[in-house]
């Protein structure tokens, strides 16, 4: 049976990445589920440490409790922020990048002076303390229902591309484009997924070192709030169908 430590790194990845039992089991080429790995009924095969290690940069020693390093750096893939601003007193401070600033931004990504044209500020909240947010305006719909567009995210800078979730959304910074994405790695691939909520659009594949900087959405902010609920948007549901029952109801022939 394996260590207990090492059963508890195994779930602790699979439940970081997002994903059910089922899903990792697919990913890492294991037959139905990853349950009875978990559970300590089946070994972990020198196969699924090496998918672990290939598709995600997890160190074999760290899951077996010899190291404390979780990821092996197999790539050189930076995308940590460029450029970092600072307030007056050298504190962190929050950038805006409106959609216009967006469409120069890849170019200018590590030009300290271009900075100082976007807005900035300091929100006093605990959420944005102990690490780098910069703000984002939304273009476009591909994020609907949850994000429309000329809508505002804050988002958490990251250090590394091992670090996405597969339930979570991104502002992924490319050569030639800053968009907000949901990020999936794909099993038996070295490519990157980029997921638009909206399903009108497909998904498409990039390479890793195409990413300049990834920024993990944390929170929004959003205009034009109206009253309607979602019970109220049932209801009116309800009624639609009520009304389409007796429509029909009426039609039939005696």
């Amino acid at each position: 049976m394996e260590h207990e430590l090492t059963l508890k790194r195994f779930t602790e990845i699979r439940r970081d990445l997002g994903h059910t039992q089922a899903e990792f089991a697919k990913m890492l080429g294991i037959s139905n589920t990853t349950a009875d790995i978990e559970r300590g009924r089946t070994k972990l095969s020198g196969k699924v440490v090496a998918e672990l290690l290939r598709q995600f940069n997890i160190n074999p020693l760290w899951l077996f409790g010899e190291s404390e390093e979780k990821h092996l750096e197999t790539s050189r893939t930076s995308v940590i922020p460029k450029v970092v601003t600072v307030d007056s007193a050298d504190q962190e401070n929050m950038v805006l990048v409106n959609a216009k600033a967006a469409a120069g931004y890849p170019q200018n990504i590590a030009d300290t002076s271009w900075y100082r044209q976007l807005p900035a500020f300091d929100l006093p909240i605990p959420e944005f303390r102990n690490a780098t947010y910069r703000g984002f305006q939304v273009e476009g719909d591909s994020m609907l229902p949850n994000l429309r567009p000329n809508d505002w995210v804050l988002a958490r800078a990251i250090e590394h591309i091992d670090y996405v979730s597969a339930n979570k959304m991104y502002v992924v910074v490319l050569q030639d484009a800053v968009l907000v994405k949901k990020i999936e790695k794909r099993p038996n691939s070295n490519n990157i997924t980029l997921v638009s909520i909206n399903e009108t659009y497909p998904p498409y594949e990039i390479k890793p070192f195409q990413i300049q900087e990834i920024w993990e959405v944390s929170s929004k902010l959003t205009f034009n709030l109206d009253a309607t609920t979602e019970t109220g948007l049932l209801r009116q549901l309800q009624q639609s169908m009520e009304e389409l029952k007796q429509q029909v109801g009426q039609s039939k022939p005696n």
